[in-house]
């Protein structure tokens, strides 16, 4: 496998050098089902579970290989290799882990663009999408609209019309995957190097989508209920797709709970026209909720912003506080775990030396 072609670069291979004079090699992750892992390495595929050093590791489940990483790996024996580091990711797309542990749940690393899939049927959900959005831009991963199923939509220019108007000047593209109509304006966002993820609800047509990309039935897809429109998880792992020009797709399973790893500034820039209309309220710490010279509270009333845009909004803000504030606590106890291990260690050295 050509890894430059995969997306290796300077600074991947800058990063792998001192692992390099370690006898190890370089290796990205393919697939990555709880402790099993197939690496793609510039002489064979090979399966991968995690050095006891990742697993016990003081970094947490967060820094363990997921699809789409960079990862130091040391073969031992046929076509079976240990991955022994992951190097530093320049993007990863996370949600909040489900459950009630502030614990960040990471989807796929080192995306270059995202592909968020809504299928115009039952699927078709802007507040969906804007979460999708939001966490995009607190990854740092430029995203793209795919308005899927084209051919069950009897108001096309409608719904392109409400997706252009909260997908921020986002790329829209519309597609039926089943046919060529459509593929090709997918087809000019892949590059050699690039790695595009695909992101969206179950039976949204992503892999459908990334069949007709790759020109094979390379992914099993299957049919969504007529009466709801939902997907039956056809998709049950994320997975890392060479292109033959170059570059790769990482198709995801659909996921039904997209709760919020992102902070007030990612919300912000995903309703950008609604903190710009803040900016113009009399007061800099405006609630928005009656306080005189509002200038949002004149927008909804002329109509200027949409209720449920606003509502949206609000939801998401209240929760990436909660997330910041949480997050924030929990980093300051595990700074006072860390100083206690290093005052434990400490103590030990000196008293053996004694």
């Amino acid at each position: 496998m050509n890894l430059v072609s995969l997306g290796a670069g300077p600074a991947v291979f800058g990063a792998f050098a001192t692992y390099a004079a370690r006898g190890l090699i370089l290796g990205r992750v393919a697939t990555a089902q709880r402790d099993q892992y197939r690496l793609y390495t510039e002489t064979a595929e090979l399966s991968a579970e995690a050095s006891g050093a990742l697993w016990y590791g003081a970094s947490g489940a967060a820094s363990m290989p997921v699809t789409g990483d960079w990862v130091a790996a040391r073969v031992v024996g046929p076509e079976q290799g240990i991955v022994e580091a992951v190097l530093p990711r320049h993007t990863c797309f996370s949600r909040r882990a489900a459950g009630r542990r502030e614990e960040r749940q990471p989807i796929a690393a080192n995306i270059d663009l995202l592909f968020v899939v809504c299928g115009l049927d039952g699927d078709f959900n802007l507040r969906r999408l804007e979460r999708y959005l939001t966490l995009a831009a607190e990854s740092g991963i430029r995203p793209v609209v795919v308005l899927h199923k084209t051919d069950v939509c009897g108001q096309l220019a409608a719904r392109v019309a409400e997706t252009a108007a909260v997908a921020g000047g986002a790329p829209i593209v519309t597609s039926i995957a089943r046919t060529a109509e459509g593929v090709d304006g997918l087809a000019g966002f892949l590059a050699p190097g690039r790695t595009v993820a695909l992101v969206g609800s179950s039976g949204a047509g992503k892999s459908t989508i990334v069949n007709r990309l790759v020109g094979g039935e390379l992914l099993a897809t299957g049919a969504v209920r007529a009466s709801d429109s939902r997907g039956r998880h056809t998709t049950t792992r994320r997975e890392l797709v060479p292109l033959a020009a170059g570059g790769a797709l990482v198709d995801t399973p659909g996921m039904r709970e997209l709760q919020l790893w992102a902070g007030e500034e990612s919300v912000e820039r995903t309703f950008g026209e609604i903190a710009a209309t803040a900016a113009n309220c009399r007061f800099r710490d405006c609630s928005h909720t009656g306080e005189p010279g509002c200038a949002v509270a004149a927008a909804l009333a002329a109509g200027e912003i949409a209720r449920a845009r606003w509502e949206g909004y609000r939801k998401l803000l209240a929760e990436a506080r909660r997330h910041e504030q949480r997050a924030g606590s929990l980093a300051a106890l595990e700074r006072k775990r860390q100083l206690k291990r290093i005052h434990k260690a400490q103590r030990k050295h000196y008293k053996s030396r004694s």
